[in-house]
């Protein structure tokens, strides 16, 4: 609202002076999503460099045994010895980057950098998808590729059981005999989502002009939804920020299929694609490790961390051990809550945003169970975090490239 945004205005004037020499606290209300991003990205680059010099380190050792085996070759030994110092030096200097953010405590995001689909097998973990192939008509269609000859997706999960059931899935609460093995699966009657797109930046672009640069711009495809936001393309840039958000309402399981697409922006002719990915909204919306809206590593009502589900923790809590047959959530004094059989701990009091006043809430125990769900029994599995995830952009002309 306006007030706010009036109030940050003076936060940040008035807050001038004092807090530049105090480096420790930066402004809230300077804050934003990118100092996050940002955060984030140097924690990984961070991760990076420290699984690269273990695996230099590891192989170092592998070489070095080998050279101890085979007698009069001591040079090798003092030149394998050298960039193990190398190593360790740049080890001792990077940490210091993260003690400073940790004095910031500006909160962080995962950034993967991958798609998230390889972190979480796919999101099949009951939905499986089939391609449907069209049959062969004739010699010509020999070399027809596969993906040429798809009509369509079947999805779905195939189970092969032995009846009668066994008694602990009978005796369940909540059974349903019309569905055998396959209990608490969600109905498939047309459901219409929201999907809300962020697209953050695009790095290394195979560039598409005779300069080596490209003139970038994002399309997306959904179902009917054909968004080109050719205005907004980014000049002579092969790393463009473009930090823009789509919003577009579809209807699963008709229009599933989202379509991000890089194009080439050219003042004559038709603009050319560089590269595309395509990602499977539906087998994210039904997986069971929850890939809707990521969960935030703290709950907060305001600032640049503001909670950005539909859904409180508390209620995405309640939900989960509900569809799971989990018992709880208990909340008890002393900021405990029980969960099946365990009991997590965290703070109970959030501060209102005008007044600096606590109020009592549930939310923090509730989102410490969240983050801990892989650890609850039997129903319990990793839940999707909140994040950024970097996918290869591919051109169906140059298949297998990353563009």
């Amino acid at each position: 609202s306006e007030e706010e945004k009036e109030k940050k205005k003076k936060k940040k004037k008035g807050g001038g002076g004092g807090e530049e020499v105090e480096e420790e606290e930066p402004d809230e209300s300077m804050l934003d999503w990118w100092s996050k991003y940002f955060a984030s990205i140097e924690t990984m680059k961070e991760q990076l460099r420290q699984q690269e010099a273990a695996a230099a380190e590891a192989e170092e050792k592998e070489e070095m045994e080998i050279a101890e085996g085979k007698q009069g070759q001591g040079k090798n030994k003092e030149k394998s010895k050298a960039p193990k110092d190398d190593k360790k030096k740049k080890q001792q200097s990077a940490p210091e980057l993260p003690e400073k953010k940790n004095k910031q405590k500006i909160d962080e995001l995962k950034v993967f950098n991958k798609e998230l689909e390889t972190e979480f097998d796919n999101f099949e973990d009951w939905l499986h998808t089939f391609n449907l192939l069209r049959g062969k008509i004739g010699d010509n269609d020999d070399n027809a590729t596969e993906e040429e000859r798809i009509v369509g997706r079947f999805k779905g999960s195939m189970c092969v059981y032995k009846v009668p059931l066994p008694d602990d899935i009978t005796k369940e609460a909540g059974y349903d005999p019309n569905f055998g093995m396959f209990q608490g699966i969600p109905s498939n009657d047309p459901i219409n989502v929201l999907v809300r797109v962020y697209i953050v930046r695009a790095t290394d672009l195979h560039p598409a002009d005779i300069n080596g640069k490209a003139d970038p711009y994002i399309a997306i495809k959904l179902g009917k939804t054909d968004i080109k936001d050719k205005e907004n393309y980014i000049s002579k840039q092969l790393n463009p920020v473009f930090g823009k958000s789509f919003d577009i309402e579809a209807t699963f399981p008709m229009e599933s299929m989202l379509t991000v697409a890089v194009y080439d922006w050219d003042l004559v002719g038709t603009d050319d694609l560089i590269g595309e990915t395509k990602i499977d909204l539906e087998n994210r919306y039904y997986s069971k490790h929850r890939a809707t809206c990521g969960v935030s590593q703290t709950y907060s009502i305001h600032g640049y961390n503001t909670w950005r589900d539909p859904m409180k923790p508390s209620q995405i809590l309640s939900k989960l051990c509900k569809e799971g047959k989990v018992d709880g959530p208990h909340f008890g004094p002393g900021g405990r809550v029980k969960v099946a059989n365990r009991v997590f701990t965290g703070p109970t009091e959030i501060e209102d945003e005008n007044a600096g006043q606590k109020k009592q809430t549930d939310e923090h125990l509730a989102l410490t169970v969240l983050r801990h769900w892989e650890d609850i029994p039997r129903a319990g599995c990793k839940l999707v975090p909140e994040h950024v995830e970097t996918r290869p952009l591919l051109n169906p002309d140059k298949p297998g490239i990353e563009q």
